[in-house]
């Protein structure tokens, strides 16, 4: 016989050998024990997962000759060599007898794509009216049945609803949504999963040394990530690279190397590079790079579709963290993805996905694709630049927020101002009240650093309140300063002293011991920390999400600001108050820079907690 493809020749023939859908198995052969044979399934899911093979393996087992409990049949999984197991998988087996039958006339197969039409159907209600010749069920598998007509499917339903008591239908199908529901309501259905990445290696492992293959486990990797969850396109990317592959020893060996420049596909190391250009701000980096992938003769579409995979990818791992079970990929591909996740919020690689696949959706009908594609990486880098909605509309100083000074004359005018102070005989509950003027905090009070309008309209009388004044470009121009903090606002030490506190209690010693040695100064109505010696990733790594609620329900506690940021600062601890975000001063080099990290005081009191090994140390400092 010639030569056989690895999807057919190492086709399951036994419900235990089916890799990825226990879920159907185990319930098939729990129907086989209880002899619970309904006379109608649907097998439905993903192309390439086993629907066919189990649909095969079923019809073996209901028509195997040997009793269940025999030596040849311990179980109710199909012997394999009887006259009917041999039968109906001799189309699949490549030993088969040439002058063997290749079919069983029992069970027949037909593709549902080719014979479709209502004579079709009538013809096969004919044939199942028949008992079968030698075996206990005549079975007819359909395959790719969404395809059958609408006219098939009702010539088939009176049939499907009162079957003779020997017949049974089973449909495979990867759009069950095209099935009548009087055809699915009368039949099981069971949806087929797509097939875990480790189920995938596990069995090209397998094939390889069957095949006496060398492989390198990337190499394995990245055939199975190739396969999509499809165990048959992942056999068949690999038969196309044991034929490409060179012969050492007499075998074929594959390399990663060659898997990827079959593939066409490019490392995802260039896109972690991509992403830290992005995150880096560095526009002309980033093109550069675009441009030797395109000059190697990487198209485009293609490098948008790796891109969009790895963003997804780092959007997991952003999610779950590096081993979660949304990421069906290898280990280094885990941790890579993961490093990549550290350099952005949940929010923005939410907005880079979108913006990556958009581009990718114009480069399907546009004709200048590079132009497209330069265009769409250059909007990752304008989209950093973005502030929220929520912070400009509750007032908050944009350039505290992202770690810059604030600019001179920049201060956000009020929306109207009292003609007088308020009353000193004012009643406590306006005091109290809230003095929030963001329509987005509605929970908890804000603090700012003058009188707010509330408690002016709460002190005084309607009569008393000036008209709001229209807010013009003059009216900017002429915007009064921010006026002093009140009374019972609380100093910077106090707020210092709480949060460090408040932090160590919650167990982020990193994260108080970094803030002890920072500078602490007010920007208009926010709170700006200037932390000394560290770099923007470093900072944002110590205070964390975690941190950073931690933080502000203490300052909420305290009465102070709500509006909190910390940024690196310029190495000396005054209380200047305006740091630059994009000049962190580097730490001083003692030696390499696993020395510089161990001389560090927040790694030496980790060693000390948890009784740790520094083996490995990424220089994370802001390249000037």
């Amino acid at each position: 016989m010639g030569y056989q493809v690895l999807a057919r020749k190492y086709r399951p023939q036994r419900f235990a050998d089916v890799a990825g859908q226990d879920h159907v198995t185990h319930t098939l052969l729990n129907a086989l024990t209880q002899n619970r044979i309904a006379h109608g399934y649907i097998f439905s899911g993903h192309r390439g997962i086993g629907k066919t093979t189990i649909a095969r393996i079923l019809a073996m087992a209901l028509n195997c000759r040997k009793e269940v409990g025999s030596p040849e049949r311990p179980t109710q999984e199909p012997c394999g060599a009887c006259d009917n197991c041999r039968e109906i998988s001799a189309a699949t087996r490549a030993e088969v007898n040439p002058f063997e039958e290749s079919h069983s006339f029992d069970v027949e197969e037909i593709d549902a794509a080719t014979n479709r039409g209502i004579d079709d159907a009538r013809l096969l209600t004919s044939k199942i009216q028949a008992r079968p010749l030698k075996s206990k069920y005549r079975i007819v598998i359909l395959d790719e049945a969404h395809q059958i007509t609408d006219a098939a499917w009702n010539s088939l339903l009176k049939t499907l609803e009162e079957p003779p008591e020997w017949a049974v239908f089973m449909f495979a199908t990867t759009e069950p949504e095209n099935i009548p529901q009087t055809i699915r309501s009368r039949c099981q259905h069971f949806s087929f999963h797509a097939v875990k990445f480790d189920d995938i290696l596990a069995q090209l492992k397998m094939i390889s040394e069957a095949e006496q293959v060398g492989v390198e486990d990337e190499a394995l990797a990245m055939l199975a990530e190739a396969g999509d969850g499809s165990m048959r396109d992942a056999l068949s990317i690999m038969d196309q690279a044991i034929a490409s592959a060179p012969i050492e020893n007499g075998r074929p060996v594959l390399a990663a190397a060659q898997i990827r420049e079959l593939m066409g596909s490019v490392p995802n190391a260039i896109f972690e590079r991509l992403l830290e250009s992005v995150a880096a701000g560095q526009s002309a980096e980033l093109m550069d790079q675009l441009n030797v992938l395109v000059n190697n003769g990487h198209s485009p579409q293609a490098l948008a579709r790796q891109f969009v995979r790895y963003l997804r990818s780092a959007l997991m791992a952003k999610l779950g963290g590096e081993q979660t079970e949304l990421l069906q990929i290898s280990a280094d591909e885990r941790a890579r993805a993961a490093r990549s996740a550290l350099l952005f919020t949940e929010e923005e690689l939410t907005r880079n996905l979108q913006i990556v696949l958009r581009t990718f959706d114009d480069l399907n009908y546009r004709q200048e694709q590079r132009l497209h594609l330069e265009l769409g990486l250059l909007k990752l880098i304008h989209a950093q630049r973005l502030l929220p909605i929520e912070e400009l509309l509750s007032g908050a100083n944009p350039g505290s927020l992202r770690g810059a000074p604030a600019a001179s004359g920049t201060a956000r005018p009020p929306v109207s101002a009292p003609r007088s102070a308020p009353s000193a005989a004012a009643p406590a509950q306006a005091v109290s009240a809230s003095r929030s003027i963001s329509p987005f905090e509605t929970s908890q009070t804000s603090w700012s650093p003058g009188p707010s309008l509330k408690q002016s309209v709460a002190a005084e009388p309607a009569s008393a309140i000036a008209p709001p004044v229209p807010m013009t470009e003059g009216a900017l121009a002429k915007a009064p300063e921010a006026q002093p903090a009140s009374v019972g606002a609380p100093d910077i030490d106090t707020l210092r002293t709480g949060v460090i506190a408040a932090l160590a209690n919650a167990g982020l010693g990193s994260a108080a011991e970094l803030l002890s040695t920072a500078s602490w100064s007010m920007e208009g109505t926010s709170l700006l920390v200037e932390i000394p010696g560290v770099g923007k990733k470093m900072v944002s790594l110590t205070i964390n999400p975690a941190a950073e609620k931690i933080i502000k329900e203490e300052l909420r506690r305290l009465g102070g600001p709500m509006k909190f940021s910390a940024v690196p600062g310029a190495g000396s601890s005054s209380s200047s108050g305006s740091a630059s975000a994009t000049s962190a001063a580097p730490m001083v080099a003692v030696g390499s820079i696993h020395e510089t990290a161990l001389a560090n005081p927040m790694v030496q009191r980790a060693r000390e907690i948890f009784h740790a090994e520094v083996r490995t140390v990424v220089d994370m400092r802001e390249k000037p």
